[in-house]
């Protein structure tokens, strides 16, 4: 099976067509350093390329982790209201995509294990866009239901010291920890 290379520090990375990793620098209250992440081009190539592509665009520049939940996940990616500027308001970030349409799921048998990149959606499966998730712990729960796009390669440490969300939506509070570079890489 071949999987691509990517750094999450977020940064995205896909295939030779396109990126093979992502490397992700994040900073903020909680976590600080970067992770890197392998795309699965294999498994799931629509939603790679959707995630080196917008890397390439730097469209994940300072974006926040708005959904953290403790034991569960980090949600990230919405670069529509999650991007850090000057008008932002975090009671919005989570609700965007990009200017990308939405793409078809590519559900396949890999397991939500701990490290694994996952993509959110709405309760319509083909609605996935921009936004993906990591998990802390394995959420055994999504399989054959969320699409896999990758898996943490190197950060683990990173992704467990982001900062956490309250209530049960894990909607975080006051300064989020944010994605400031994510790059693809080859």
């Amino acid at each position: 099976m071949s999987m691509l290379k990517s750094v999450l520090a977020l940064t995205l990375v896909a295939g030779p067509a396109f990126a093979s990793g992502l490397e992700i620098e994040i900073s903020g209250p909680g976590a600080n350093g970067t992770v890197v992440i392998d795309l699965f081009e294999d498994i799931a190539p629509g939603h790679a390329k959707r995630l080196t592509t917008l890397a390439k665009d730097g469209a994940y520049d300072n974006v926040v982790f708005h959904r953290v939940i403790e034991g569960f996940m980090a949600q990230t990616g919405d670069v529509e209201f999650g991007l850090v500027k000057e008008d932002f308001d975090m009671r919005y970030a989570g609700r965007g995509g990009s200017s990308y349409p939405d793409l078809k799921a590519e559900f396949s048998d890999v397991p939500f294990d701990r490290g694994v990149i996952g993509m959110a959606r709405s309760q319509d499966p083909d609605s996935a866009n921009s936004q993906f998730f990591i998990m802390f712990d394995e959420g055994h729960f999504l399989n054959g239901n969320y699409t896999v796009v990758g898996k943490v390669t190197s950060g683990m440490d990173v992704v467990d010291a982001i900062k956490r969300g309250e209530g049960p939506n894990g909607l975080v509070f006051g300064e989020p920890d944010r994605m400031v570079k994510v790059t693809a890489t080859e």
